[in-house]
Parts: structure tokens; sequence; C-alpha cells
């Protein structure tokens, strides 16, 4: 059957092509698409010619698998309805709503063991942030905070939101955030963070004696802060506001550009832990009793609590995706979350 899928054909250029969907084989599924998500951090990469040369695109899911070269689809953000189902599949499958790491796409066939079938309670559009809910969790995962630290986070898209979300659930001295966008910033606090600042301000150690009064650190700084800005530079300033023995967990994903650390000075005589953070591992420390079904399960559980969907700030026809990534590129401090629509498909 005739599609259509989505390319990126260089940077700063993407277009809609006809493609074509053979039928679904054994243990396969067809699935017409209702909404994909734009995730603004590593498409951006991919829109702007950012992705680090020669790195594979992504090991972990199997539509994103390949070499990095255009043009490309790439998306992994994708929830449809079965249509149709391959031999060994059972009719129930037909009608279910699903969720799908692939690409931004009018229809796709997919293993069922691929795909993740969305509970009662959790709309269509809030399926949409299943990677990034997980990226969150996988993020508090690794970065292991204690009752009563004082948290900071640095980067209030997407993922960050989510992980200030989940943070402030928990049993923290305080929540901090940081971001350049007064949008973020504000839907930070309706989340939960305590104090939301604006990044491009001066934010020295000495600006927070108010805000550590009632926590008793010793030296006005985080136990623990999150880098999820996407901009290099900002480790630099994750690293001045982390106190002795404090831990920065990196979750993002800087692509072919480069960091300037500072190492001198505050982190040296700190003792400050630097820590990777990916999801598409669970960190060999909790291997033992998480597996990623396990994470996927709770995921679900906060997908449904969160009701991410209330930061979809655009919906935008598929067939208009140029102007989505325009919109995200030239106008960041007006999005938050860019969902494409379907409505063509229905």
């Amino acid at each position: 059957m005739r599609a259509k899928s989505l390319y990126f054909e260089g940077p700063g250029r993407v277009a809609i092509r006809e493609t074509s969907v053979v039928a679904p084989r054994r243990g396969q599924v067809l699935v017409k698409t209702l909404f994909s998500a734009i995730s603004s951090g590593t498409e951006s990469l991919v829109y702007r010619g950012e992705w680090p040369a020669g790195l594979v695109i992504d090991e972990s899911i199997p539509t994103l698998s390949g070499k990095f070269s255009y043009p490309l689809k790439y998306g992994y953000a994708a929830v449809g309805r079965v249509i149709e189902v391959g031999e060994g599949v059972t009719p129930e499958w037909i009608g279910r709503l699903v969720f799908a790491f692939n690409p931004h796409e009018t229809h796709f066939v997919s293993s069922t063991k691929k795909l993740t079938l969305i509970p009662e309670g959790i709309t269509p559009e809030g399926a949409c942030f299943l990677p990034n809910m997980e990226t969150a969790v996988s993020l508090v995962m690794d970065g292991s905070p204690l009752i009563g630290e004082v948290v900071a986070v640095f980067g209030q898209g997407v993922v960050g939101l989510l992980t200030t979300a989940l943070l402030a659930r928990m049993s923290l001295g305080k929540v901090v955030t940081f971001d350049k966008h007064l949008m973020r910033r504000r839907a930070s606090l309706l989340l939960g963070a305590d104090l939301s600042i604006d990044s491009t301000t001066d934010f020295g150690a000495d600006r927070f004696e108010d805000f550590f009064e009632d926590v008793w650190t010793d030296d006005d700084r985080a136990d623990l802060t999150y880098e999820l800005s996407g901009r290099p530079e900002v480790l630099n300033q994750a690293i001045s506001i982390t106190g002795f023995d404090g831990r920065i967990v990196v979750g993002s994903f800087y692509g072919s550009k480069k960091a300037s650390i500072e190492l001198g000075g505050w982190f040296h005589r700190s003792r400050i832990k630097i820590i990777s953070s990916q999801v598409s591992s669970i960190a060999p420390h909790l291997a033992g009793r998480w597996s990623k079904t396990r994470r996927l399960g709770f995921v679900l559980k906060m997908l449904d609590q969160l009701e991410p969907d209330r930061l979809v700030t655009h919906r935008i026809n598929f067939s208009e995706a140029e102007r989505a990534y325009k919109l995200l590129d030239e106008t960041p401090d007006k999005v938050i979350q860019v969902i494409l629509t379907y409505e063509e498909n229905a």
C-alpha cells in the first residue's frame, strides 16, 4: 500500500515523500499513525547537520540502526492503531492503540514484539511522551537522589521538565531549575520546582543564600545536578553550583558540538563526580534488580499520573512538518512540545 514518510534531506531541509508499505508478515502488524512527537533535542541535531560523523543513529532501535547519512528517516515517538495483522497474530490486535519507536510516517509495519500496547487512561498524545518519560526515569535512577538533597536541573525542555516533575514527587530538600526561556521556567514551576532561574543571568553560589536557608548545606550548593540543556557550555555552569562531593549527571547529547570543561579550580578541589546517563541501557549497578521491562512498566504508570500531554504547545499536521522544524529551530522560546497529527490518515 502507499504511505508517506518524512525525510531529512540535508541540514535545514525536510520533505514528505511517497513510500510503499508491504503487507505484514508472520508476527507483524500494520499500524496507521495517529500522532508522532518531535524530539527537539536529537532531531534538532539531525535537522541542523550536527550529528557526529560515523556514529550509528541508534543501536537500540532497529528502525534507526544504520549509519548517519542524508537523506534519512528519523524519529522515535509514533502512536497509532493496528489496522491489519499478519499470520500468527490474533485478530484482537485490530484496533489496539500502540506505541512504536518509529520515524514520522503515515503507516508502518512492525513486529508485535517491538510495539507497546497503551493502557487505558493514557491518551494517544500522552503516549507520544513515552521515550522522553523513559529518559527522565533513567536520569533520576542514574542520579540516585537522596532524601533531603538539593537538586538542580539545567535545561527545561521536555526531558528536563519531566525529570523535574519526577524529582518534585520525591522527598527532596529543594529542586531548582535553570533555563533561558520564560515559558519553560513557568512550566517548571507548575510541575513542582521550588525555584526556576534564567540561565543567561549571573547566578553565582552567593545568590542562593536565602534559597538554601532551610536545608542547611555547608556551601549553599547543590548535592546533585542534572545537565539536560543540550548546550556544552552549560556544563561549566553546572560545575559552579555543585557542592563538595556532589554529582553531575550529563543527560545531554551534544552531537558534534564539543564541550570545553573547566576542570581546574572548583571542580578539582570539590571531588565532583560527572556521570554519563543514556536511556538505551540500565546502569550496571542497578541491573541486578532492574530490567528495561520493569522500567517501562513504571514509565507507563508515570505517563498516566503526570499527564504529560499538557506540555503540548503546538499540533501541526504531518503534511506541514517543515513548518514544525522551522518553529523549533527559529523560535524555541515559544515552543515546548510539537506533536505531528495525521488527520488525513484518519
